[in-house]
């Protein structure tokens, strides 16, 4: 069961609205396949009351009315009639499991309790609505006041209630201790139906949820990306794979190629960021770095494990940076259909490492720049190359350069200022052309860009469009700073009208 759209809206700071509640669940039922979708809680606003009509009505269309639940209060049945308005035939009712709770925040005794729960689910029955309970602090019933949790169950076990929700409310179980009070309950109740509501508080809801599995459980409950209150809820896509790879026996409905793309639809709407390490969903998670994991891949896939990406609708990438390393580069290019010199290739190379060693996050959408950048750099003959520059931007003062340019061997030193550090440099330039008995042709065109797919902290693309007598020329620079590239695109106007 998922609960992206009940438990997981308590994302701190969001909210979906309607539209997107109904998106959501169309995507769960009908892409993801799970067996049923928690979708709000009753009695929130009307706004929620709307979103709930919206999936009611499709859902209706569609035979999945009793797929979609909703969270319900004991609350002399206001929230019985809520869902009633809203057309809905699941409710999940919101009930203490731990004496603890019931003690401190209801004051009743386990006899007032359950007496208020047989209320509203005789109520339920009159409607036709069927009931799961959640048996809210479970895990900590379990472990302070197990006499109550069973007498509790023992309760329920005689009304009619479809299945029993066991959550770890405030994810304070390990595995180990899953395993252990899971496999109890249902050693000790074999005829009812049981799901485990795991919380990450320790980063241990999916092992946890595993260990639930093993020990008996019937059922599970996820949200997508783990959104949910405090460190979230188990999230589908680990726990899907883990299931899949670990537990063959147990039957699960989930399509893994569709987790991928309602995993990004999701973050977008909720405005949730996947951390890129994420398993299965996140953004370098098939993607090698190390030049070595690259050079291993194209040998039997030395690097790989079951986790591949194309069960899960994507595919690997091997990411261009100062560790990448020949093959990396060499699986990039492959991929474009191009072919480089064993010269070239070196090149290229030694560009991506500069890049990296400035940390500078290349992508291959970068890669054409760069091979286009070095290619052409290979086919001008540098008599005269930009040595050094020292650039200075001060508040309320213009900007200088004090520049270095080998002509032919030679170095010649000059300064200048201007409105710019770039124009600082031109300035510069200028000077030392002019006392030479030399010109620079005029510049009428200056555009800067990133390269499309490219990130604004790796590569900036310069270009500058020149004219020479009646005639104009364009020279382009690349670097991952804007000065610097309109600086490169210089270097090769100097070279082409030397």
């Amino acid at each position: 069961m998922d609960t992206t759209l009940r438990d997981g809206e308590q994302t701190s700071g969001m909210s979906f609205s309607k539209h997107e509640k109904l998106t959501i669940s169309k995507l769960l039922i009908q892409e993801l396949k799970v067996d049923r979708i928690e979708v709000a809680s009753a009695r929130v606003s009307e706004g929620e009351f709307q979103a709930v009509k919206s999936i009611i009505e499709w859902a209706r269309s569609n035979n999945f009315e009793k797929k979609v639940e909703i969270l319900t209060f004991i609350d002399n049945g206001i929230s019985i009639d809520w869902i009633k308005r809203a057309g809905a035939k699941v409710q999940n009712l919101l009930t203490k499991g731990s004496l603890n709770h019931l003690k401190y925040q209801l004051k009743k005794t386990p006899k007032q309790h359950f007496e208020d729960i047989q209320k509203i689910l005789l109520k339920a029955k009159e409607i036709d609505v069927d009931t799961n309970v959640y048996l809210e602090d479970w895990s900590n019933g379990m472990k302070n006041s197990k006499n109550y949790v069973f007498d509790f169950i023992d309760f329920l076990s005689n009304q009619s209630v479809k299945r029993i929700l066991l959550p770890d409310t405030l994810g304070v179980l390990n595995p180990s201790e899953s395993y252990d009070f899971i496999n109890e309950v249902v050693i000790k109740y074999p005829e009812i139906h049981f799901d485990f509501h795991a919380h990450n508080d320790y980063d241990l809801s999916v092992a946890n949820a595993l260990e639930g599995l093993k020990a008996g459980c019937h059922g599970i409950h996820t949200t997508i990306n783990g959104m949910g209150e405090r460190a979230g809820n188990t999230p589908m896509a680990s726990i899907v794979a883990a299931i899949k790879d670990f537990l063959p026996n147990h039957e699960i409905n989930v399509d893994e190629e569709a987790l991928f793309r309602v995993s990004k639809l999701v973050s977008t709407f909720s405005g949730f960021r996947i951390p890129p390490n994420k398993p299965v969903v996140g953004e370098n998670v098939f993607t090698q770095t190390a030049g070595i994991h690259a050079d291993g891949d194209s040998k039997k896939n030395l690097y790989h494990n079951d986790l591949l990406p194309e069960r899960f609708g994507r595919k690997r990438k091997y990411a261009l940076g100062k560790t990448s390393g020949k093959a990396n580069i060499q699986k990039n290019i492959d991929e474009l259909g191009l072919k480089l010199s064993k010269e070239n290739l070196q090149k290229v190379t030694k560009k991506i490492i500069e890049l990296g060693d400035k940390k500078e996050r290349v992508t291959a959408e970068d890669l054409p720049y760069i091979i286009s950048d070095v290619l052409n750099r290979t086919s001008i003959h540098e008599k005269i190359k930009v040595k050094s520059y020292f650039l200075q931007h001060k508040k309320n003062k213009k900007p200088s350069a004090d520049i270095e340019i080998e002509i032919e061997g030679k170095i010649y030193s000059e300064n200048g200022r201007g409105d710019g550090q770039f124009d600082a440099f031109m300035n510069a330039i200028k000077k030392l052309y002019k006392k030479n008995g030399h010109f620079l042709p005029e510049l009428i065109n200056y555009s800067v860009s990133i390269p499309p797919g490219s990130n604004s902290d790796a590569l900036c693309e310069t270009f500058i469009t020149w004219k020479n007598s009646n005639k104009e020329f364009i020279t382009r620079g690349l670097d991952s700073d804007q000065t610097v590239s309109a600086i490169k695109a210089t270097e090769k106007m100097l070279n082409i009208i030397n």
